[in-house]
């Protein structure tokens, strides 16, 4: 668990954060890293380095002003991390599954919400249960996309699309970069315009909205926050 440490929140390194994550993009296995930053919160939710411990506002917002008048509304979450977003697409009513491909993160929701109705589970993106397809009236994707390289990014635009039900949404939030200032080994690497824009040019979803922001962090983040409807 030493050898850890640099991913726990209170002793985190980005140097070597970036160069783990490296190694294992320069092996093709872009997902297999995953695990070892909330292993190394040791059993601590508040403790994994990237958890803002609270459910987005730009989520919340949207669902206080779109109320989807649905029996047995379904919501879905991808790369649900300590679980946050999950539990509030469960207050507001939906039947929720949320999923990580890493163990521990789905370790500790369980830990965190033990009475909570949402289904946490393990699951990859990529390979996903055919009973989610087309299953999902609302799908929230947070940061999963930036820590992708390459063609992996087009595939999870893709299996993020064929969750979405007919007439259904996907949410998507994300760090964000002009298109002059793409940085090619930034670690996580932002979206591009003309990339996000794909949910529309290329999946052929509707955009509802598009909101490009600066956090609130110092110095603050780009991001952009885009909601999507099938």
């Amino acid at each position: 668990m030493k050898e850890l440490e640099f991913l726990h929140k209170d002793f985190f390194s980005p140097k070597k954060y970036k160069q783990m994550v490296k190694s294992y993009q320069e092996k093709d296995d872009p997902t297999g890293w995953f695990d070892k930053v909330y292993e190394s919160a040791k059993g601590d939710y508040t403790k994994v380095f990237w958890a803002d411990l609270e459910p987005s506002a730009y989520l919340i917002k949207w669902l206080k002003q779109n109320h989807i008048k649905k029996t047995n509304k379904k919501a879905c979450v991808i790369g649900c991390g300590v679980g946050d977003d999950a539990q509030a697409l469960s207050d507001f009513g939906f039947d929720v599954i949320a999923f990580d491909i890493s163990k521990k993160a789905i370790d500790l929701c369980k830990n965190r919400y033990p009475n909570s109705k949402v289904d946490f589970t393990v699951a990859n993106l990529f390979d996903f249960p055919k009973d989610w397809f087309e299953n999902f009236d609302v799908v929230y994707e947070c940061n999963t996309i930036q820590v992708l390289l390459g063609n992996y990014r087009k595939e999870a635009k893709k299996a993020m699309c064929s969750l979405v039900a007919k007439d259904g949404y996907i949410l998507v939030s994300c760090r964000s970069a002009k298109e002059e200032d793409e940085k090619k080994d930034e670690i996580p690497k932002p979206l591009l315009k003309s990339e996000i824009d794909e949910f529309k040019t290329t999946y052929k979803l509707k955009e509802k909205s598009f909101l490009a922001y600066d956090d609130n962090q110092t110095p603050s983040i780009p991001h952009f926050f885009a909601v999507y409807q099938k």
